[in-house]
């Protein structure tokens, strides 16, 4: 049986990355798997808490906080697996998850990046993935696919082409990022994963959903909490993702949108909150994408809040 490498990437979240190792522990333990987990920026070296659970885990610790895209890179030049399965650490699998994404991706040569059905673990009659509609590169939008139904076996039997995967979990085979390459760690946090889809994409290759594996999600069913961080990563990658992935013309009418439509809405929407962290946080956003190329990192941004 061919290896599974899974990489999982914690982040001061040490009580969701024993949750899903115990599941791991569960649901695959009869499988040809390596488990590893990028403990991102932690202060301390958890190895011994992490193989209380899962003795056999490769334990990466990075001194500094990588971001999404940079732990999972870390994670990746450590994977010895001919498959790479990415799991967010507030994720728990279900029986048969690792052999179904494997064979879904075997019998679809064509499917580069895969994901599986995603369901919310505080209700797991409800469904938050079965996939994405194509991005509207003029307004940089894009629509889920199943969220909120219910799950009645609807898509248990579906193995598709689908706009893009979803990051909290993905598959794909070694040898495919080999000509793909890494996620690009610029964005940091949110939409790296979408410009990941587009990467393998122009490499020839579909991204694709399965409903014949599932997995629980810990993301709460309602809106998160509004945050600079999340306001100002949201507002750059949002247009870094368009500058990067749409043809000039395209992004250049994006850019129009987003200066004089988008953004001034969202702005209006802050300020009747009162929430004028998040308007500095997002016109920061703004300003990193009108004076910085889009290979720049983010480094050097202080955020209130954050």
């Amino acid at each position: 049986m061919k290896l599974t490498s899974i990489i999982t990437v914690n982040y001061h979240q040490t009580a969701l990355t024993i949750d899903l190792l115990r599941s791991l522990v569960r649901h695959a333990a009869n499988d040809a798997i390596e488990v590893i987990v990028v403990d991102n920026g932690s202060t301390d070296d958890q190895e011994s808490v992490f193989r209380t659970v899962y003795p056999e885990v490769v334990y990466l610790r990075a001194e500094t906080n990588l971001g999404f895209a940079g732990g999972n890179n870390l994670g990746i030049k450590h994977a010895k697996g001919d498959y790479l399965l990415f799991l967010n650490n507030d994720t728990e699998i279900t029986a048969g998850f690792v052999g179904s994404l494997r064979n879904e991706l075997e019998r679809h040569p064509d499917i580069g990046l895969l994901s599986p059905l995603i369901l919310y673990f505080d209700d797991q009659t409800k469904i938050q993935y079965a996939g994405f509609t194509p991005m509207n590169y003029l307004t940089g939008r894009n629509k889920g696919i199943g969220q909120m139904e219910s799950d009645d076996g609807q898509y248990d039997d579906l193995t598709v082409e689908t706009g893009y995967c979803h990051g909290a979990a993905m598959i794909c085979r070694s040898a495919d990022l080999q000509r793909v390459g890494l996620m690009e760690e610029h964005f940091f946090l949110y939409y790296e994963e979408l410009d990941w889809c587009e990467k393998f994409k122009r490499a020839g290759l579909k991204t694709g959903f399965t409903g014949k594996a599932k997995i629980y999600h810990k993301e709460s069913m309602s809106v998160g909490r509004e945050s600079p961080l999340k306001s100002y990563f949201m507002t750059r990658n949002r247009w870094l993702f368009i500058r990067r992935n749409a043809k000039r013309g395209t992004a250049i009418a994006f850019s129009c949108y987003y200066l004089f439509f988008a953004t001034p809405f969202l702005l209006i929407k802050y300020a009747a909150k009162g929430r004028f962290d998040l308007i500095t946080a997002a016109l920061r956003g703004i300003g990193w994408n009108l004076t910085r190329a889009t290979n720049s990192r983010h480094l050097g941004v202080k955020l209130p809040g954050a």
